[in-house]
């Protein structure tokens, strides 16, 4: 759907490399003067950025005595393996070059456009533990650097310039319920959270949560000024109330929904486990970003989006739901 959205509208002009090359020179040289970043036309308005100071911390639910509060955390490293690609496979299956963007990967070592599930139960994994399931995201990059994509689709030919940024830090966890106990996720089940096109059809779908290594619990939707010795952070929580019955959708929501705001599952839906996947960013006070997007979101960051694909075999998923239920702390080994 979001491929077709923007096949229909024009795209933007783009932006040559000489040009390219002068943009990142002046976008250097206002944060180095003012020490935030300057607006530039490869990248976000300064009006983008807040200091993460100024955000308030986020309240959470109220524990119920049903609750599963359990966690379990996975290993799946940061991808120095440079497993990157500009396809969407929930999205846009068998579509090469769908996302306009670059996207980067943990988990499923195979995933591209082509896979099918039986290749991703088939392939290797860079998590520890053996979980093959496919957890991905789009770039982050630097802006004041030159990128090694400047003429490849889902980089410069999409107008996403500058050096992609390699996580410091990638969390993955799975979560309880604050309300109940939580199912079993099917096997290939697909996941959305956020929204890549949220400039053009507004906050609805909205999930971007931008915060800062060493202030927990504070997010916001724009982009965080940090302080030295804090880098940037993207928390990326997925929708936990399953229909019951579909691994997908049309839309690739309505089959897993989010949950109201004290932790309650919709009518007709079951709590399955939370997903939030965690991304730090090595980056000095100052240093422009911009996460990759559509042309024509202009790198907004309320575009932040990931997307999962459950490849765990029964008996993984068996233990990670009695982890969460049972209200222990495990780590996947």
């Amino acid at each position: 759907m979001w491929t077709r959205l923007f096949r229909s509208r024009a795209r933007l002009i783009r932006i040559v490399l000489p040009a390219v090359v002068g943009v990142s020179a002046v976008l250097g040289a206002g944060v180095i003067a003012t020490g935030k970043p300057a607006a530039a036309q490869s990248g976000p308005a300064a009006d983008r950025y807040v200091d993460i100071a100024s955000v308030p911390r986020s309240a959470l639910p109220a524990i119920e005595p049903d609750a599963s509060t359990g966690t379990y955390t996975e290993d799946c490293g940061r991808n120095r393996n440079g497993h990157l690609n500009a396809d969407n496979l929930v999205v846009s299956p068998g579509v090469r070059g769908s996302a306009h963007h670059v996207h980067d990967y943990v988990g499923n070592v195979s995933t591209n456009y082509l896979s099918s599930n039986s290749e991703l139960a088939a392939a290797g994994t860079t998590c520890v533990g053996g979980d093959r399931s496919t957890y991905y995201w789009p770039v982050l990059r630097r802006l004041d650097r030159m990128g090694s994509d400047a003429h490849a689709v889902g980089g410069g030919l999409d107008d996403n310039m500058g050096r992609i940024l390699t996580p410091s830090s990638v969390v993955i966890d799975f979560r309880g319920n604050p309300v109940s106990k939580v199912v079993a996720m099917p096997r290939f089940l697909r996941l959305v959270t956020g929204d890549p096109v949220a400039l053009y059809t507004g906050d609805a779908n909205v999930r971007a949560q931008w915060g800062c290594s060493g202030f927990q619990d504070r997010f916001t939707t724009k982009y965080t000024l940090c302080p030295q010795g804090s880098g940037p952070t993207r928390t990326l929580d997925f929708p936990s109330c399953w229909d019951g019955l579909s691994t997908d959708s049309a839309d690739h929501r309505t089959h897993v929904v989010f949950p109201a705001v004290d932790g309650v599952c919709p009518h007709a839906t079951f709590a399955i486990p939370q997903l939030r996947v965690t991304l730090t960013y090595a980056l000095s006070p100052g240093v422009p970003y911009a996460v990759d997007s559509f042309p024509e979101e202009k790198h907004d960051p309320r575009t932040d989006h990931g997307m999962f694909i459950d490849v765990m075999t029964d008996r993984q998923m068996s233990v990670l739901v009695g982890c969460l239920n049972d209200r222990r702390h495990c780590r996947a080994s």
